[in-house]
């Protein structure tokens, strides 16, 4: 009875390429002689879904299949395609087969020097190593903006990939050209092959208030006259939420003051912050009443003195 490919991978009749290449996949992973060492039967097993594999993948030979159960012309004994020539593109079991390269994918698998087919060559078709063609897919990148606060606490984002919307993490401590990576979400591999990757490239947005520096933050404080000479507390904003800070009779405008851990997040180390750096902008009245004008300038008199 002639072997039903279809029965072979499990999968229906109408089954789509991605569909094919899944299912190959798997029972490739599952049966491959290198993982089945104790298993007599694994190795004609595979073979068996190696062939299914190479003649359904092919559109020409799957046709065949389709029409007349058999994708060897010699076997049909008058090909659609014409003579000879169609013997040599449909290919049969006993000839070296055009099949798609798997390599990258067993050697993810079993390692470099285990990835071919037992023997170094396609024992299913007796031709040189099937495994030689598998290309894996392109990556992608694309940039994500996000806010610097969305950079301090972590975000989220959303990434459409075909008819898929994918929830996306973006950690805590993200900074400018941090790529967070979706692994298979890139081009489709060829012949078998992994697919590539989609990296999400991130850009932190500047922030009207503060300016990150690596993982410092700093901020403009303004502090008003009388603080800055006679001393006290001011409020000195952060990512989070407002701290106290004592500021020392005689502060002079430009003078930086460091509160340690109220910077940035670490990446992937979100129990560790950076610092804040706070720099003092002395703030002196625009008007003065004439009463204290006067006492202004008693008060400037007696430094004189």
């Amino acid at each position: 009875m002639a072997t039903d490919y279809y029965k072979t991978l499990g999968v229906k009749r109408d089954a789509s390429d991605a569909d094919l290449k899944k299912a190959f996949r798997k029972l490739a992973k599952q049966y491959h002689p290198d993982a089945n060492r104790n298993e007599p039967t694994a190795e004609a097993r595979f073979k068996e879904i190696n062939e299914a594999y190479e003649v359904l993948s092919d559109k020409e030979k799957r046709a065949l299949f389709d029409r007349y159960g058999t994708a060897n012309p010699q076997e049909i004994g008058a090909s659609p395609y014409g003579g000879a020539g169609a013997s040599r593109r449909a290919g049969s079991a006993g000839q070296q087969t055009e099949f798609g390269d798997l390599g990258d994918f067993f050697t993810s698998i079993f390692g470099r020097d285990r990835g071919a087919a037992p023997g170094g060559a396609n024992p299913a078709y007796g031709g040189s190593n099937a495994y030689t063609r598998t290309a894996r897919g392109q990556d992608f990148e694309q940039p994500v903006a996000i806010t610097l606060r969305e950079a301090y606490i972590g975000t989220n984002r959303t990434v459409q990939r075909g008819e898929r919307r994918i929830n996306v993490v973006i950690p805590a401590g993200a900074a400018t050209g941090t790529k967070v990576r979706l692994e298979g979400e890139g081009e489709l591999g060829q012949g078998g092959g992994l697919n590539g990757d989609l990296y999400l490239l991130i850009q932190v947005e500047s922030d009207a208030q503060f300016e990150r520096n690596g993982d410092d933050i700093n901020v403009d404080l303004k502090v008003d006259w009388f603080t800055a000479l006679l001393g006290g507390t001011v409020e000195v904003p952060t990512l989070l939420r407002p701290v106290t800070l004592k500021i020392p009779a005689g502060t002079q405008s430009g003078r930086r003051f460091r509160l340690s851990g109220k910077g940035m997040p670490l990446l992937k180390k979100s129990e560790q912050f950076g610092d804040l750096y706070a720099r003092a902008l002395i703030v002196i009245p625009e008007t003065l009443t004439p009463e204290q004008r006067a006492l202004v300038e008693q008060l400037k008199a007696s430094f004189d003195e």
